[in-house]
């Protein structure tokens, strides 16, 4: 996989980001906490050697169901707690420390030659060789970050509704 320090400072911007998102009273510094956690797992699929399921995280998940899920947020009135947003509190320093650490490492991961994957020799790999290994080898971290998901959209029709009945 790599240098065990690379993966201990990995794994202290995955578990930082993931506390930055669940303590966060700001639904939309959650959701970029989410962004951050995200990327960092993409960064473990890198050093896993696996670089397509880290372009499907960055593409999918910290892309595509992140920008639905700020539009969402958006749409249900984060605008409401502007004063949370003007306070720049802890979530600030955490974010920015964490970002740096992993810029830091990925930028430490290239240049120490880590998580490269090796060459295919012989015959390129298939479509169908790709989908065996992805649902073979790595179906317990999509399993992981639907339930993430699921629990996430969950909690955000949850906070809706007491939005709501406060208004």
């Amino acid at each position: 996989m790599g240098s065990p320090i690379l993966f201990i400072i990995l794994a202290v911007v995955a578990i930082g980001s993931a506390l930055g998102m669940l303590l966060s009273k700001n639904a939309v510094y959650s959701a970029l906490f989410l962004i951050l956690n995200f990327g960092t797992v993409a960064v473990f699929y890198m050093l896993l050697n696996a670089a397509f399921l880290a372009f499907v995280q960055v593409a999918v998940y910290a892309g595509a169901i992140m920008v639905l899920f700020l539009f969402v947020i958006m749409l249900l009135g984060a605008e409401e707690s502007e004063q949370a947003i003007r306070q720049t509190g802890w979530q600030l320093y955490l974010s920015v420390g964490l970002a740096v650490i992993l810029v830091t490492a990925v930028v430490g991961s290239f240049l120490t030659g880590y998580g490269r994957g090796e060459p295919l020799v012989g015959a390129a790999v298939t479509p169908q060789q790709l989908a065996i290994s992805m649902f073979e080898n790595y179906i317990f971290p999509f399993e992981v970050t639907s339930i993430l998901l699921l629990v996430a959209v969950i909690g955000l029709f949850v906070m809706s509704k007491k939005i709501v009945k406060k208004g």
